[in-house]
C-alpha cells in the first residue's frame, strides 16, 4: 500500500532483534529462574527493593529460603498441572518482620522454570463466583451482539469500564498485515476510529509474541530496564526466552512509540482467529496504571471469548451473500455434468462465472486453449502469469488484490486486472481458471505519515523507527483492487472440489465400463483355454509323425529333408510351449485364489534355493537387506511370482558380479523406510498414484543385469514379446511377464518396473493384502 508497507520484507529493523530475550524486566515485579529443584539460578536486580534481598545473597540458594514449606508444594504441584489453570499463585514472603504478599506467576522456559511476583496491592480473594460475575454479563452481550462491528464496540466499552483506561480500541489486521482501529472508546479529545497503520508498526517478530502471550501490560512506559543477574541462562549459556513472561521489558523502541503517542500505561490483548493474529483489544493511559493480576485474566478471557466468536460472526453477516454463491454452484454443477468437456460446460455460464467472485474478467484454460471473459489481459499476457502463479498457487489457489506488487509486469494491464483470483483444477491437464479485479483508487486515512518510520542509513540501509506524529494523514493508494472475500476465496475452492466431483461420477461411469470389459476378457479368456487346450491334440500328431518320418524314412530322404524334418520338430516344440504358456496363463484368469497366511521371507529362500539347484554352475549374490513379511495370499501363484521375477533378473545379466537384492519398502509414504520407486534406476515407468488402501508393502526385486531401454517400457508385460533373439539368455517364450502381471492384478495388486540399460532394473508390485499380525 505504501513504500513503508511494501519494502518491510526489505528492511534491517528492531523486528529481527531477539525481542522476546531482552535479558531485561519491568520493574513492577521480581523474577527468578529455577532449576527443577528450585534452586535459584537468575534474578532481577530489583530483589532488595521488592523482596528486601539482595540478588547475590539469592543465588545458588533454594526458594525454600525464601518461601515456607506449603508454597513450595504449591509451585511443585505446578509443576505437574496446566499452569494456565493455576496461576496466579497466592503468595507471600517475609521482609523485615512483615509479610510482603505476591500474585505468583509460574511457567517454564526451555528446561528452566521462572517465577514472577507481583506486589499485591489489593489483598481481597477473588473467587471464582466474582470472576464469574464480573465477566458474565460482557460474555453474554459478546455473543448477543447481531454485527462484528458492534461485538468490537461492545468489548472496547466493556474492558475501559472494567479497567479505566482512557481509550481502548479494537483494532484489526487486513491482508496486507496493515490494520485500522474498527471500535473504539475513549474519553480523549481525538478520536482514532477508522485510522490506518502500517504493518511496520507491529513486525513479524512482535507479532510472533503476540500470539504466545495473549496479554501484555506497560504499567508505566517511562520506567527503567531491570537487568537480570546473571545476564544469560548459567545452564545454557543463552539469554532466556521470555516469551511467556508478564514482566518481559518490551522494546525501546516500542516505548518511545508509546512516548510519541502520549501513552505512558498500555495493556494489549491479542485476538486469535484460526491460530493466526487477527486483531489486538488496545488500552492507552495518559499517565501511569497498574492492572492487577486478576483483572487483566477477566480481560484475556474476555479476549479469548471474542476470539471464539470472530467465526461466528463473520459467517452471520456473509449467509446471505454465500446463499447466493451456492446458488450459482449449483448451476455449475448441472452444466458441468452435461457437458463432455470441461471447457464446453464453462462456456455455458460465463456471467455466472464472473458473478461466482464478483469479477469484471476470467480466463478458463484447458491444455493450449484459453477463453477470456469479460475485460482481461491479453492472451500473451495471461500465457506469462500464469507461468509465474504456478509456483505461487497454495493448496491449488492463489489471490492478489495487488498483483504489480509482487510481478511487476502486471503493471502493463493493472487498469483491468490490478487484482486476480486463480484457480488450479488439474495441473497435468493445464486447467485453469483465472478471475480479474480493476484497480480502484482509494483514500486511506492514516494515523500518522506511515513512510515516517523508514530512515535510511548511511550505507543505504533501510530501518524501521517509531514515527513522530500520529496526526491524520491521506494517502491516494492505487495499484490495488477491492480485497477478495474470504467467502469468495471459499466458494472457488468448493468449485474445484464440485469439479473434482464431476470427474469422479464420470471415473464411475468409466469404471461401469470397465466392468463390461472385463467380463469380455473373461469370456476371451475362456476361449483362450479352449483353443489352446484344443490346438494341443493335432499338434501332438504331427509332431509325432515327424518323428515317424525320419525313424521309417531317413535312409530314403536326403540331408536336406531330414533337416526339415528336424526343424519341423523343433517348430512344433516351440508351438507346444507356446500353447502351454497361453493355457496357463488363460487357467490363472480362472482359477480361484486360495489365501492362506504365507510367510514370504521362507518362500523367497525355498525359491531361490530351487533356482540354485537349477542353475548349478550360475554364480549370483543373493541379497535380502531385512526379512520379507507374512500375508494373505495364494501361495502357489505368489510362489511362480518370485519364481519368474528373480529367474528373469538372474538370466539377464551379462555382469561378472551378479546380484539380485529382494525386498519391501512400507507402502506408506510417509511409513519409516518408505522411498520413491523412482529411487534407484531414473524414473519409473509406471508408479502407482496411490497405492492400494489394503496394501502394506512394495515388494521389490533389483539387479545390476542388462536393463530395459526406455522405448520398450510399454512392451515388456505383453504376452510373448521378447526383446531379444529367440536364443539369446537361455531362450523363453516370454510369457513370464505376463504371467506375473496376472498373479499379482488378481490379488489387487499392481506391478511397475523401473530400469536404466546396462545397469539394472527393479521390479515393484503390491499384493493388497494386509500383513499377518
Amino acid at each position: 500500500m505504501t513504500d513503508a508497507t511494501a519494502n518491510s520484507t526489505h528492511l534491517t529493523h528492531y523486528d529481527q532483534a531477539a525481542i522476546h530475550a531482552p535479558g531485561q524486566i519491568q520493574p513492577h515485579g521480581v523474577l527468578l529462574v529455577l532449576q527443577p529443584n528450585l534452586e535459584i539460578i537468575q534474578v532481577s536486580r530489583n530483589t532488595q527493593e521488592i523482596i528486601g534481598r539482595q540478588p547475590e545473597e539469592l543465588l545458588g540458594q533454594p526458594l525454600s529460603n525464601l518461601l515456607s514449606a506449603k508454597q513450595i508444594q504449591l509451585i511443585q504441584q505446578c509443576l505437574v498441572g496446566n499452569f494456565a489453570s493455576i496461576n496466579p499463585l497466592d503468595l507471600a514472603i517475609k521482609c523485615q518482620n512483615r509479610s510482603v504478599y505476591f500474585d505468583g506467576i509460574v511457567h517454564r522456559s526451555d528446561s528452566a522454570i521462572i517465577l514472577e511476583l507481583e506486589p499485591k496491592r489489593d489483598r481481597s480473594k477473588v473467587n471464582f463466583f466474582d470472576f464469574y460475575h464480573q465477566v458474565k454479563g460482557t460474555i453474554t452481550h459478546i455473543q448477543q451482539a447481531a454485527t462484528l462491528v458492534e461485538m468490537c464496540q461492545l468489548v472496547a466499552k466493556e474492558i475501559r469500564r472494567i479497567t479505566g483506561f482512557n481509550r481502548v480500541m479494537v483494532y484489526r489486521f487486513d491482508q496486507e498485515e496493515s490494520g485500522s482501529v474498527i471500535a473504539e472508546d475513549t474519553d480523549q479529545e481525538t478520536p482514532y476510529l477508522g485510522l490506518h497503520y502500517p504493518a511496520s508498526d507491529i513486525p513479524p517478530a512482535a507479532r510472533h509474541l503476540y500470539t504466545r502471550n495473549w496479554l501484555r501490560l506497560v504499567p508505566d512506559a517511562s520506567y527503567q530496564p531491570v537487568p537480570l543477574i546473571p545476564a544469560h541462562n548459567p545452564v545454557t549459556h543463552q539469554p532466556l526466552d521470555l516469551s511467556l513472561s508478564v514482566l518481559r521489558s518490551v522494546s525501546p523502541c516500542h516505548l518511545e512509540y508509546l512516548h510519541n503517542m502520549g501513552v505512558t500505561a498500555s495493556m494489549s490483548i491479542s485476538l486469535i482467529q484460526d491460530q493466526k493474529l487477527w486483531g489486538l483489544i488496545a488500552c492507552h493511559h495518559t499517565s501511569a496504571k497498574y492492572v492487577p493480576y486478576r483483572i487483566r485474566t477477566a480481560c484475556e478471557f474476555i479476549g479469548q471469548v471474542m476470539s471464539v466468536e470472530l467465526a461466528n460472526k463473520a459467517v452471520t453477516e456473509d449467509l446471505d451473500y454465500k446463499h447466493r454463491l451456492k446458488s450459482l454452484q449449483t448451476q455449475f454443477v448441472g452444466a458441468l455434468s452435461q457437458a463432455e468437456h470441461l471447457l464446453d460446460g464453462m462456456m455455458q455460464l460465463q456471467t455466472q462465472l464472473l458473478e461466482l467472485v464478483n469479477a469484471t474478467g476470467a480466463v478458463i484454460c484447458s491444455g493450449k486453449r484459453y477463453v477470456r471473459v469479460g475485460q482481461t489481459p491479453s492472451e500473451e499476457e495471461i500465457q506469462a502469469l500464469l507461468d509465474w502463479i504456478k509456483p505461487h498457487l497454495q493448496q491449488n489457489l492463489f489471490a492478489s488484490r495487488s498483483l504489480s506488487r509482487d510481478y511487476p509486469a502486471a503493471q502493463a494491464f493493472q487498469a483491468v486486472a490490478s487484482g486476480v483470483l486463480a484457480l488450479e483444477i488439474s495441473r497435468v491437464h493445464h486447467n485453469y481458471i483465472l478471475w480479474f479485479r480493476p484497480e480502484v483508487i482509494q483514500t486511506v486515512n492514516w494515523g500518522g505519515n506511515p513512510n515516517e518510520s523508514v530512515t535510511v542509513g548511511t550505507n543505504g540501509s533501510r530501518h524501521l523507527s517509531p514515527r513522530q506524529s500520529f496526526d491524520l494523514w491521506q494517502e491516494t493508494v492505487r495499484g490495488c483492487s477491492l480485497p477478495w472475500e474470504a467467502a469468495e476465496i471459499e466458494a472457488v475452492a468448493e468449485l474445484r472440489s464440485l469439479i473434482v466431483g464431476i470427474v469422479l461420477r464420470q471415473a464411475d461411469e468409466l469404471a461401469s465400463m470397465n466392468f463390461e470389459l472385463q467380463r469380455s476378457n473373461e469370456e476371451l479368456d475362456s476361449f483362450a483355454y479352449i483353443a489352446s487346450h484344443d490346438l494341443k491334440e493335432p499338434l501332438r500328431g504331427i509332431h509325432n509323425y515327424a518323428h515317424f518320418l525320419m525313424e521309417d524314412y531317413g535312409e530314403a530322404l536326403t540331408e536336406d529333408g531330414v533337416a526339415k524334418l528336424q526343424t519341423l520338430v523343433k517348430l512344433t516344440q516351440r508351438m507346444e510351449n507356446l500353447i502351454n504358456s497361453l493355457l496357463h496363463f488363460s487357467r490363472l484368469g480362472r482359477a480361484e485364489l486360495i489365501r492362506q497366511t504365507v510367510n514370504l521371507d521362507e518362500l523367497v529362500h525355498q525359491v531361490i534355493a530351487t533356482l540354485m539347484i537349477a542353475r548349478p554352475q550360475t554364480e549370483v549374490e543373493i541379497r535380502i537387506p531385512r526379512p520379507l513379511p507374512s500375508i494373505q495370499c495364494d501361495r502357489a501363484q505368489v510362489n511362480e511370482l518370485f519364481t519368474n521375477l528373480i529367474s528373469n533378473a538372474i538370466k539377464y545379466n551379462d555382469k561378472s558380479e551378479k546380484w539380485v537384492e529382494i525386498g519391501c519398502l512400507e507402502a506408506h509414504p510417509s511409513a519409516p523406510g518408505f522411498s520413491s520407486p523412482s529411487s534407484s534406476f531414473g524414473e519409473a515407468h509406471e508408479p502407482p498414484s496411490s497405492p492400494s488402501l489394503l496394501s502394506s508393502y512394495i515388494f521389490y526385486i533389483r539387479d545390476n543385469g542388462i536393463g530395459i531401454a526406455p522405448e520398450h517400457l510399454d512392451q515388456i508385460f505383453q504376452i510373448f514379446r521378447r526383446l531379444h533373439e529367440r536364443d539369446e539368455f537361455g531362450g523363453g517364450t516370454g510369457a513370464g511377464l505376463t504371467i506375473a502381471r496376472k498373479i499379482v492384478e488378481r490379488h489387487g495388486g499392481r506391478i511397475w518396473v523401473d530400469s536404466t540399460p546396462n545397469q539394472g532394473s527393479t521390479f515393484y508390485f503390491t499384493l493388497a493384502a494386509e500383513a499377518d499380525t
